[in-house]
Order: C-alpha cells, then structure tokens, then sequence
C-alpha cells in the first residue's frame, strides 16, 4: 500500500483536514470549526483528534503531516510566527512538536495560498508548468510563484506575497500597515467598502434591491451580481480592482515572465467580470514582452486547495528529506 500523507487547513473559522496522496488525491477529509477562542493548544488537540478520525476511516496512518497557516511560520522550527487573523495572532505556538509526537512522523508548515497555489501546480494543471504566478483574491490577496516548476518559499516562506506589492505611493492604508499595496485597493474587503459607500449614497439601485439596503448584508458576491443586474458604479468597482490586479500580474510578468498567471480566491468567482478586464490591462500595459505569450485563467480548484495543497507539501517535503529525517 502506498503511503498516505494529513494536509490540515487551518483558517480562521475552520480547519479542513485530510489524507491522501498526489497520485491518489483525497482519501478522507472532514471539517471541524477553528474555535480559536479556545487557545492553540486546544485547537491543535482537536486537528490531532480530527486526523485520527481519519486514519480509523481508512485504516491507514500517514507517513507524515502538513498544515498550511494563514500567515507566517518559521518553516525549521515547524513554529508559527504571526497569525494575524486568530486570537493572540499565534506567536510562538509549536506546531509541529505536539503532533509529530502523537503521529510519530514529521510535520511540515506552509503558508496557506502558498499551499492552494502548489494544489494548483500539483493536481490542477496536467500540463507541465515551469513558471507561474497565483493570486488568490478573498478578503486579503495572498499569491505564490512558481520558478522551474518547483513552488518559491524563500528563507520565511514568504515568497510571492502577491498581495503587498505597491501600486499606489501613498496610497491607502494596508493591513499590512504599509500604504498602497494592491490588497487595499483590490481585495473584496476594498471592493465591499466602496460598494457600501455608494449604497449609502443612493448610487447602486440593483445592490439596494439585492441587499435591502442593509450594508452589513454586501459582500463581493452581492456587487458582483449587481453589477450584472445592471448597476453601471458595481461593474466600475470590479473594472477598477482588476485593473489593480492587472498592474501588479505586469508587475510579476516583466520580474519572472510566467507563461501562466492564476486568479483564485472567493472574489475570483465574479468570472469574467473580474477575469476579462484584467487581460485588458495586462494587454495594454505590459510592453517588454508580448502579452499574448501570457495566459490568464481562474483557479481550477474549489473549497479543497488548501487541503490539497498540504497534502503536496507534506508528500514532496518527506520524500525530499527522506524517511528517516
């Protein structure tokens, strides 16, 4: 029997965890929620009891783990750094010593859009890719690269962070604390701010109708459906962040000419109406290099990225270091 590999998912409100295999993909996976509340440990007992599950399903224990974390980790130490979006931002929590304890097998980390764009190098794209640039456009905008068909790390894991390019001096204020990057002018949550500022200001009559007029109920699904139930400011909002979008792709085209550039993430899902302006953009401002050379798709993969792409991380980090490492 071959080896099955854990891939945990770990994200603010749930973590996905599965076994399986890149040959195989998914053999079992299952949900839990995050409850961060209760503090790492806890969560981290509970991913443990998530993945024993499993192995009682399958009848199999994995030859080793790996679990993709919404922020940044030391990658030697198997330690996470800062989590900005849990409770105490997970400073200096050990991952991997509680669990390769009670698996008896190694643990490896990855930042989370690092693991959904190695997901979509490794089961995603049959074709061999030797380089690629993913965005994942969601609440924030994370990325990765891939140079060589290898997925690019860096000495933090924190390489193609996509999202905190600068496109915009001065621009608005990032979360990251910076201004003008392209996650404060293209996110959904830049996207959700100004379709709010204009529902408030009696500007967008199919969001008002769709919303009730409740901003608390806009999200970049209800904009995007506006913007094609008629709403000309909802379809200049998407135009307007996907030229954003569109500046940085040339950013990373003329830095390390990819033959594909994927867009993913929840606010991805809007199709075309995000996709085609930024092919228009990408178009009409990348002069170095012919732009038809450039290919722009969505992500292929859903809900399991994350899940897929630990599983690929685990996988190629053991057989890289070898089993008795």
């Amino acid at each position: 029997m071959s080896n099955l590999y854990a891939g945990i998912d770990l994200g603010g409100t749930k973590v996905a965890c599965a076994l399986g295999s890149i040959r195989d993909g998914i053999a079992a996976q299952v949900t839990i929620p995050t409850n961060s509340w209760e503090g790492s440990q806890r969560v981290l007992e509970r991913i443990g009891d998530a993945v024993e599950g499993l192995i009682d399903e399958v009848g199999q224990r994995p030859a080793a783990l790996a679990m993709g974390v919404p922020g940044l980790s030391d990658l030697d130490r198997g330690v996470t750094l800062l989590l900005p979006n849990l409770p105490q931002k997970w400073a200096g929590v050990d991952v991997r010593g509680p669990l390769s304890s009670r698996f008896g097998c190694p643990l490896f980390l990855i930042n989370d859009v690092r693991s959904a764009t190695l997901a979509e190098l490794t089961f995603a794209r049959k074709e061999e890719v030797d380089t690629m640039a993913f965005f994942a456009v969601g609440t924030g905008i994370g990325g990765g690269v891939v140079i060589g068909g290898e997925l690019r790390l860096g000495p933090l894991g924190q390489a193609g962070e996509l999202g905190h390019q600068i496109i915009i001096p001065d621009g608005p204020l990032c979360g990251c604390g910076n201004r003008g990057c392209l996650e404060a002018l293209a996110s959904g949550t830049a996207i959700i701010a100004e379709a709010v500022r204009m529902l408030i200001g009696g500007e967008c009559p199919r969001l008002h109708q769709l919303t009730g007029g409740d901003p608390a109920k806009v999200d970049a699904g209800a904009v995007a459906e506006a913007a094609r139930g008629g709403d000309e400011s909802m379809r200049l909002i998407y135009e307007r962040a996907a030229y954003f979008i569109g500046i940085a792709a040339c950013n990373v085209v003329v830095t390390i000419h990819p033959e594909l550039v994927v867009i993913g993430g929840g606010v991805a899902r809007a199709g075309d109406l995000l996709l085609e302006p930024i092919r228009r953009t990408v178009g009409e401002r990348l002069k170095m290099m012919p732009p038809e050379g450039i290919r722009i798709e969505p992500s292929k993969l859903g809900g399991e990225a994350g899940m897929l792409g630990a599983i690929a991380r685990a996988e190629r980090a053991f057989l890289s270091a070898g089993p008795g490492s």
